[in-house]
C-alpha cells in the first residue's frame, strides 16, 4: 500500500494519493501507482534502484507540461524520463513522468536552415532516419540512438562517436522550449555569439519570470566570472556538473546550451529545435590493431592531426565476448591483428579523397607499431561498428562469466594526457584487485568502463567507493572531468565537490536555487547530491535468494537471482527496428512490453519489498503474457537475457498445484502433441470438430483463427508404408530402436554429394518426425527425405513415438516437458551413441534440442549429445558438401526467430546461394504468431499487430514470381492466413528441383 505521504531529497513531504487523484482528473495520459508500474520504473540503465511514488505517461506535449507544473506545485519530486538508459542513476525515484511514449513528434525539419524541431521523447534513430533523405544528420550520435531520445540526451548533454568533429549535444541546440517548476514556460536559445550590453539587457528588460530570470542569470556569471573561468569549460568533454561557462560572454550567453547536461534539475524541455550537420559526401574506416589500449591511446594526438569524423576504442576482451559469428564476420570485414583497436573513420568528398587521406594519416603511424586496415564496403563498416556499439553490453560479463558492472564508466581527460590516464587506472585497478573491459571516444578522451566491482556485499561495496575516489582524484589531477558523457547523477554528483572544490560546488547550489528555489526538479542530481554507495540495487534480498528452478542456468552459476542481474538496463530491447527482440513493444511501445521491462519485474519478484507475493505475483505475470517466447533477447540483446526461458519458469512455478488456474491454451495447444497423435486416428473426424466455435472457444482460441487441418496421412505412416526402395529394393521404414542398420536407403544421390540422384545408401541420418512435420505439413518431411536421399543419405525415422516438449516447455508445464524429453532421449539413445546426425525441418523443435534441452535436463547426458549432434536441414546438407539441383528465382525469406537466435542462418543462405536462388531476407522481426501465442484468444491482436507491422505487408507486395520461403510452421501459417501466398518450407524448393520430384500423395 501507498503511504498517505512521500518525501523525496531536496522536497517537502506531499500527499501521493491527493496528487494522483488530482493527475488522473487533468491529464488526459496515464497516471498509475500500482506496484508492478512502479516496479518497472525503479531501476535505468546504472546500479541504483529507487522506487518511484507515481508514474506519468503524458498524453502529448501539452499533458507533460501540466504534468510538471502540478506535480512541482504539490512539493513532488519531478523525475523527467526518456529511454531510461541512464547509466549514472539520474532518472529514478519521485514522480516519473516518461515523455518517450506519446511526446515523440518530428514536428519538421527545416533543410534550408539546416534544424529540426523535435519533441523530447523522439528517438534519435528516427530523426536521422527523418534527416537522412535530406543528406542531414544529427551531430550528436551516441551508441544507444535506436533507443536514446533527445530529451534525454539533452539533459545529460550526449556526445557520441562524432563528437570530436560534430561536438555534443549542447553544441548542436539551437533553442529548446521548457517548463519551470513555477510552470512558466519559456524559450531560450543558443545565443549565437550575441552577448553584447544591449543583448543582455533586452533580456533582462522582459516581463514577469523570463526578465527576473535572465537578470539573475546574468548577475551570476558577471559575479563569479573569474571562478566559472578557471573552474569550468576547460575542455570539450567537461560534462560533470552545470556548463556555467556557457554564461560567459565568450560563449554568447548561451541558456540553451546551460540547460544541456542539467540532468532536469533546471527545467524540464518540451520541445527542442536543433542544429543538423550535413552528411559527409563519402567516408572510410580505418581499423588500427595496438598491442594494448595504451599503446593506442598514445597515438591518439597523431590521428587527431587528421581532422577524422570519428575515433572509437575497443579492446579484445569485449571482441572475444561478440557472438562467433558476428566476431568472425568482423575479422573477415577487416578487424586486424591485436589487443586494442581504434575506429577511425575519415570523410572526403569522394571515396578517393578519403581513402587517401586515410592513407596519409596511416603513413604517420608507420612506426607506432600499429596493424591497420582501411574498409571502404558500407556493409563491413557496419559490421565492425557493432563490435563497438555492443560494446555497453557485452562489457558486463567478463570472459569467464564474472559480472562486471558501471560505476566507474565515463570519466575523460584532455585527449594528449589519455595514456597517462590508462596507465594510473591500470595501476588503481591492480592495487584494488578489480579487472575491467574498456571502449570508448578516445579522440576526446572519454573511456568506458566495465568492472568486476563486488556490490553484493558491505565489503565489496566498500571496496567501490575507494576505488571511485580514487580515480575522481586521478581524474582531476589529469585536468578532467569524472563524467565525459552520461551526466553525473547518483553515480558521480558527490565527486563534484573533488573535481570543483566547496566554492565551486556552492556556485551548481546557487544557480540551482535560481531557477528552481523549492528544490523539487529531480532533486539530488549535481546539488546536494546522495552518498554514491548507497541505493544500490544489487545490494538487497535478491542477491540471496536461491529459488528452486526447474532450469538449471548454467551460464549463470546456477542460479535464477544471476540470471537475472544479466539485465543492466541499457534499453537495446527498446528499439522499433532492426531487431527480432521484443515483437510486443515494437507494437505497443509499451516499457512492460520490452526485454527490460519483464527483466525488471523479475528482479523485483527476487527483492520482495515490492512485488511481494513471489511466484504467484499477478504483475510479474501480466507482465510476461505479451511474451512471445520467440528468443529474440537471447541473440539481440547484449547481455543475453533469455526472458522466453524464465517465463517458461515463473509460468511453472505461478501454476504449480493449480492446474484449474491455467489458461485453456495450456491444455488445448500445450497438448498438442498428444492430441495430433489421437486426431491423426480420424483426421477428418478431427478436424470437423477443431473448427467449430464452441471448440475453439472452449480450448481458448481466437474466434478469427482458423485451426490448422491435420493431414490425412502421417509423415511416419507415410515412411512406413512407402514401398520398396528403387535403389535396394529393400523395404523403407523407421530403424530398429538398437539402431542396427535398416531403413529406407532411398533412391539418394551418390555419397559423394554429387547429387545427380544415382547411388545408393551411405551416411545414416536421423529425421526428426516433430509434431508439426509429422502431423499437420507431412509433405515436407516428404520433400525432405527426397533430398536427403539425393544427397546420399541414408534416412531413418526413430522408431517409437519422439516429441522434443517444446509446447509444454513454452507454456510453462516443465515437469511434463521433462518427462517428455526423457523418453524422447531414451528413443534417440542409439543414435546419439553411434554419432549419428539427427536433422530437424522445424527450427523452433530444433532450437528445444539444441538451447532448452541441456538446461532442463542437465544431469541427463543424452540432451548435451542431442544438442551436439541435431542439426539444421541446411546445416546438414552444406557440412555434407551436396551440391543442390538449381532452382533459381527469387524468394522472399522469413527467417524463424528461432533460427536467427539459436541456430543462425548463415548454413540457409549458402545453400539457397548454391541452388541459384535469390534470397532477399524479410526485414528483422517476429511474424506474430510464434506457436500457441498467436492462437490464443486474448493475443490475437497484438499477433496481428505485429505481423502487420513489416511482415505481412511486404509479403502483399512481393509479385507473383517471387517465392515465399519460411521453415517455420508458424511463419507459413502467419502468412498463410493473413496474405494470398502461400509459403513454402526451403526442402520443398529443394525437391521440386530434383530429377524426379516426389509426387504428392493421392
Amino acid at each position: 500500500m501507498l503511504t498517505p505521504e512521500r518525501s523525496g531529497p531536496g522536497s517537502v513531504a506531499y500527499d501521493v494519493a491527493g496528487l494522483a487523484g488530482m493527475l488522473r482528473r487533468d491529464l488526459r495520459g496515464a497516471v498509475a501507482d500500482d506496484r508492478g508500474t512502479r516496479a518497472l520504473y525503479a531501476a535505468d540503465g546504472s546500479n541504483y534502484r529507487a522506487v518511484p511514488d507515481l508514474v506519468v505517461v503524458p498524453a502529448d506535449a501539452e499533458d507533460l507540461a501540466a504534468a510538471v507544473a502540478l506535480t512541482a506545485a504539490a512539493g513532488a519530486p519531478v523525475v523527467m524520463r526518456g529511454g531510461g538508459t541512464s547509466m549514472a542513476g539520474n532518472a529514478i525515484g519521485g514522480v516519473v513522468i516518461d515523455a518517450s511514449r506519446h511526446v515523440n513528434r518530428i514536428l519538421g525539419i527545416d533543410t534550408s536552415a539546416r534544424t529540426a524541431v523535435v519533441e523530447p521523447g523522439v528517438v534519435l534513430t528516427d530523426l536521422l532516419a527523418a534527416a537522412k533523405p535530406h543528406g542531414l544528420a544529427f551531430g550528436a550520435d551516441p551508441s544507444s540512438a535506436s533507443r536514446a531520445t533527445l530529451g534525454g540526451m539533452i539533459a545529460n548533454n550526449a556526445c557520441g562517436a562524432h563528437s570530436v568533429a560534430w561536438g555534443t549535444t549542447a553544441d548542436n541546440l539551437r533553442s529548446l522550449d521548457v517548463i519551470l517548476a513555477d510552470a512558466t514556460r519559456l524559450t531560450f536559445d543558443s545565443g549565437t555569439g550575441n552577448a553584447s550590453a544591449a543583448a543582455l539587457a533586452e533580456l533582462g528588460a522582459r516581463p514577469g519570470r523570463e526578465g527576473e530570470l535572465h537578470r539573475a542569470l546574468q548577475a551570476f556569471a558577471g559575479r563569479n566570472e573569474l571562478l566559472i573561468r578557471r573552474r569550468f569549460g576547460q575542455f570539450t568533454r567537461q560534462i560533470s556538473g552545470y556548463a556555467l561557462h556557457r554564461l560567459l560572454p565568450e560563449y554568447g550567453y548561451n541558456v540553451a546550451g546551460l540547460l544541456a547536461g542539467s540532468e532536469g534539475g533546471l527545467a524540464a524541455t518540451l520541445r527542442a529545435t536543433l542544429q543538423l550537420v550535413e552528411l559527409p559526401k563519402a567516408k572510410v574506416l580505418c581499423v588500427l590493431g595496438f598491442a594494448d589500449s595504451i599503446t593506442s591511446a598514445d597515438c591518439v594526438p597523431v590521428v587527431l592531426r587528421h581532422a577524422p569524423l570519428t575515433m572509437e576504442s575497443i579492446n579484445n576482451e569485449l571482441v572475444d565476448r561478440l557472438p562467433t559469428e558476428v566476431r568472425d564476420a568482423a575479422v573477415h570485414a577487416g578487424l586486424p591483428g591485436g589487443n586494442a583497436w581504434l575506429l577511425v573513420e575519415i570523410a572526403g568528398d569522394d571515396e578517393a579523397t578519403a581513402a587517401s587521406a586515410a592513407r596519409a594519416m596511416l603513413e604517420e603511424l608507420r612506426d607506432s607499431g600499429a596493424t591497420a586496415s582501411l574498409v571502404t564496403d558500407p556493409k563491413a563498416q557496419a559490421v565492425l561498428w557493432r563490435c563497438r556499439t555492443d560494446a555497453a553490453g557485452l562489457a558486463t560479463r567478463r570472459a569467464d562469466g564474472a559480472e562486471a558492472w558501471g560505476g566507474w564508466e565515463d570519466a575523460a581527460v584532455p585527449p594528449e594526457r589519455l595514456g597517462a590516464y590508462l596507465r594510473g587506472l591500470d595501476e588503481l585497478l591492480g592495487r584494488h584487485g578489480l579487472s575491467g573491459a574498456s571502449y570508448g571516444h578516445f579522440g576526446e578522451g572519454c573511456m568506458h568502463m566495465r568492472i568486476d566491482f563486488d556490490l553484493l556485499s558491505p565489503q565489496g561495496i566498500a571496496t567501490y567507493r575507494e576505488f571511485v575516489e580514487q580515480a575522481a582524484d586521478l581524474v582531476v589531477e589529469l585536468g578532467g572531468s569524472v563524467s565525459g558523457e552520461h551526466g553525473d547523477g547518483r553515480a558521480r554528483g558527490e565527486l563534484l565537490s573533488r573535481m570543483y572544490g566547496a566554492d565551486g560546488v556552492a556556485l551548481l547550489g546557487e544557480l540551482k536555487r535560481i531557477w528552481d528555489p523549492a528544490g523539487v526538479l529531480n532533486p539530488g542530481m549535481i546539488v546536494d547530491p546522495p552518498r554514491l554507495d548507497v541505493a544500490i540495487r544489487h545490494d538487497g534480498p535478491a542477491k540471496d535468494r536461491r529459488m528452486l528452478t526447474i532450469f538449471d542456468y548454467p551460464d549463470d552459476g546456477h542460479d535464477f537471482a544471476q540470471a537475472q542481474r544479466r539485465c543492466v538496463g541499457i534499453g537495446k530491447c527498446r528499439q522499433s527496428s532492426g531487431s527480432v527482440m521484443c515483437p510486443s513493444y515494437q507494437v505497443t511501445r509499451d516499457e512492460l512490453h520490452s526485454t527490460r521491462g519483464r527483466a525488471h519485474l523479475l528482479w523485483e519478484m527476487l527483492q520482495g519489498d515490492l512485488i511481494t507475493d513471489g511466484w504467484r505475483s499477478t504483475e510479474v505475470r501480466d507482465g510476461l503474457d505479451l511474451c512471445l517466447s520467440c528468443k529474440g533477447c537471447l541473440s539481440d540483446c547484449p547481455v543475453n537475457v533469455d526472458v522466453a526461458t524464465y517465463k517458461a519458469e515463473f509460468t511453472h512455478h505461478h501454476y504449480a498445484r493449480r492446474p484449474w488456474a491455467r489458461p485453456l491454451s495450456h491444455w488445448s495447444m500445450g497438448w498438442l502433441p498428444l492430441w495430433s497423435r489421437l486426431a491423426s486416428r480420424a483426421p477428418r473426424l478431427a478436424n470437423r470438430f477443431a473448427g467449430l466455435p464452441l471448440t475453439k472457444r472452449l480450448g481458448g482460441i481466437a474466434a478469427e483463427r482458423k485451426v490448422p487441418p491435420f493431414a490425412p496421412e502421417t509423415l511416419t505412416h507415410w515412411f512406413t508404408h512407402r514401398g520398396t526402395s528403387p535403389t535396394t529394393g529393400s523395404p523403407s521404414g523407421p530403424a530398429p530402436a538398437d539402431g542396427s542398420p535398416g531403413g529406407g536407403s532411398g533412391r539418394g544421390g551418390s555419397a559423394d554429394g554429387s547429387g545427380d540422384g544415382s547411388g545408393g545408401g551411405g551416411r545414416r541420418v536421423v529425421l526428426w518426425p516433430d509434431t508439426f512435420t509429422n502431423y499437420l505439413a507431412p509433405e515436407i518431411g516428404r520433400a525432405a527425405v527426397a533430398v536427403l536421399e539425393a544427397a546420399g543419405y541414408e534416412v531413418v525415422l526413430p522408431a517409437k513415438p519422439v516429441c522434443c516438449g517444446l509446447t509444454w516447455i513454452s507454456t510453462g508445464q516443465l515437469t511434463t516437458a521433462r518427462r517428455v524429453l526423457n523418453r524422447s532421449l531414451r528413443v534417440l539413445a542409439p543414435h546419439l551413441q553411434a554419432g549419428t546426425p539427427i536433422v530437424g525441418l522445424e527450427p523452433s523443435c530444433t532450437a528445444a534440442f539444441r538451447h532448452d534441452a541441456p538446461a532442463l535436463l542437465a544431469g541427463n547426458p543424452l540432451a548435451a549429445s542431442a544438442a551436439a549432434n541435431i542439426r539444421t536441414f541446411s546445416e546438414l546438407l552444406v557440412e555434407s558438401g551436396w551440391h543442390p539441383p538449381y532452382v533459381g528465382g527469387a524468394a522472399f525469406v522469413q527467417p524463424h526467430c528461432h533460427q536467427h537466435a539459436v541456430l543462425g542462418f548463415d548454413a540457409d543462405r549458402k545453400l539457397m546461394e548454391a541452388a541459384g536462388i535469390e534470397a532477399g531476407l524479410a526485414d528483422p522481426g517476429c511474424c506474430g504468431l510464434a506457436g500457441n501465442f498467436g492462437f490464443e484468444r486474448d493475443h490475437y491482436k497484438i499477433s496481428a499487430a505485429i505481423g502487420e507491422r513489416t511482415l505481412l505487408p511486404a509479403v502483399r507486395s512481393l509479385p507473383e514470381t517471387t517465392t515465399v520461403l519460411a521453415d517455420g510452421f508458424s511463419c507459413r501459417t502467419q502468412i498463410a492466413q493473413a496474405t494470398p501466398r502461400h509459403p513454402h518450407h526451403l526442402a520443398q524448393l529443394l525437391a521440386e528441383a530434383l530429377p524426379d520430384p516426389p509426387r504428392p500423395p493421392e
